[in-house]
């Protein structure tokens, strides 16, 4: 076996998995799939969009690549922008999300893609690029959760969204993959790309300047670490949220005794929502997360997300452009009040677990405030609870957030209302829980396996 891929839909795992029977390494594979992803789930990600890469194992310097959305603004002529706001039925329940022109931030996927290419890669972009402009052409069949997600941010768009079974095709979006797989970024940050973008959006209220996306860079961070259970866990470093965050839950589990159960969990969770102020607000947190590990050991695991989408395509690039300062939980002192530049806030945590013999699990999830509450029951189901990974991301979950402890049917509520939670039960499993993506490598046999979480359309690829 050359390697294994999950992500958060079949053609985007098979994207990466066929790179690496190809000989490519796990970075080329997160690549394919990332380009892939542009297209097989077009209303998360794209290159209007923005992400961060973990990469570690096989000799590789632990390195956090973040290439997340900035805050615009550099030259820019008016301090006011007018956000739109537009209600959403989650069918129980609606919510406003804050969308339009003004919405969108300093874009980073390209810029990303890019960067991992020529630190890790060994593949030519172009080749990367190519399957995944094919898909763009021919068309992707829109599956069950794709037309979920469309249904529920037609508002947004504004306009009638693709339904299960029908084809997402966009020559436009084809042409624009292969000149970052011809070009690099460039065309994207200083040439006629970025000329397209903020001719559509500075017109029209956006705070997006042609300074902000000629200043952009991606940044190396170094993972923060943790110890848990004789093993390491590397996630996202500060400034951004989840990854902090998670790493605090997981330093609190390890000070326990013995395998922790749903009141245990509730209490860590409560602890570390306690943490981040002001209180979260909740969604469905459109973001796609993809995970890799090759046969040398080494891993790389990369969460992007487009926010909800500004609901503003570029013309003649098929690009989307991510609303990212319009998002509530992303702006706790008030919209627009990080200066320019800033890397926005986010709850994305792509995460690696090592042992003495190298890496063991390479993961992470969708799902804005839930991300953490899903990476950490995961790890807790392998590591604590000796689950194969498939079944640890199967596994019901539990959630806290604002007093409530939300659960998915097979937790034990009883427990927890003995406890003095207050429960609020799910009939069935939901995406509100997050989806994980993840793969395994059992140190004593070097055996690879993963799993695509079900609550998203995830799949895994052996290759």
């Amino acid at each position: 076996m050359k390697g294994m891929v999950a992500a958060g839909h079949p053609l985007t795992a098979e994207a990466g998995a066929r790179v690496l029977r190809e000989g490519g390494n796990a970075v080329d594979a997160a690549v394919a799939a990332m380009l892939t992803s542009w297209v097989a789930e077009p209303l998360l990600t794209g290159p209007g969009a923005g992400g961060y890469m973990l990469v570690a194992g096989a000799g590789e310097q632990e390195t956090l690549l973040d290439f997340f959305v900035a805050a615009p603004g550099f030259g820019a002529t008016h301090d006011h922008c007018d956000l739109t706001a537009v209600e959403v039925s989650f069918g129980d329940a609606t919510q406003i999300f804050n969308v339009g022109p003004a919405s969108a931030g300093t874009y980073g996927n390209p810029a990303g893609i890019e960067e991992a290419a020529r630190r890790w890669g060994t593949v030519p972009l172009a080749d990367l690029a190519a399957p995944a402009a094919a898909h763009a052409r021919a068309g992707v069949a829109t599956n069950e959760v794709q037309a979920y997600i469309g249904a529920i941010l037609e508002g947004i768009v504004g306009e009638r969204l693709l339904r299960e079974g029908e084809l997402f095709q966009d020559d436009e979006l084809a042409v624009t993959i292969e000149r970052l797989g011809a070009d690099g970024a460039a065309p994207f940050y200083t040439g006629d790309i970025a000329a397209a973008v903020i001719g559509e959006l500075e017109p029209r209220g956006s705070a997006l300047t042609s300074d902000d996306l000629a200043r952009y860079e991606p940044i190396a961070r170094e993972p923060i670490r943790v110890s848990y259970r004789g093993r390491e866990v590397l996630t996202n470093p500060p400034p951004n949220a989840g990854g902090t965050l998670l790493a605090m839950a997981m330093a609190l589990l390890e000070e326990s005794v013995g395998v922790p159960d749903e009141v245990a969990l509730a209490h860590i969770m409560q602890v570390v929502q306690a943490r981040r102020t002001p209180e979260f607000v909740s969604k469905l947190g459109s973001t796609t997360h993809i995970s890799v590990l090759d046969a040398d050991g080494r891993a790389c695991s990369v969460t992007c997300t487009n926010g909800e989408g500004s609901g503003v395509w570029i013309p003649g690039t098929g690009i989307h452009v991510n609303n990212i300062m319009g998002e509530e939980d992303l702006n706790p002192l008030g919209f627009f009040a990080f200066p320019p530049g800033r890397r926005m806030p986010s709850m994305m945590a792509p995460t690696i677990v090592q042992g003495p013999h190298g890496v063991e699990l390479a993961l992470g999830s969708a799902g804005s405030n839930r991300i953490r509450s899903a990476i950490l029951q995961t790890i807790v189901g392998v590591i604590d609870r000796g689950l194969s990974v498939r079944d640890a991301v199967n596994a019901p979950r539990l959630h806290f957030e604002d007093g409530i402890v939300f659960t998915e049917p097979g937790i034990d509520n009883h427990l927890l209302r003995t406890a003095g939670r207050t429960v609020q039960p799910f009939r069935r499993t939901n995406v509100f829980f997050g989806g994980v993506q993840a793969v395994e490598r059992d140190p004593a046999t070097e055996t690879l396996t993963g799993a695509g979480d079900p609550r998203r359309g995830g799949a895994v690829v052996a290759a």
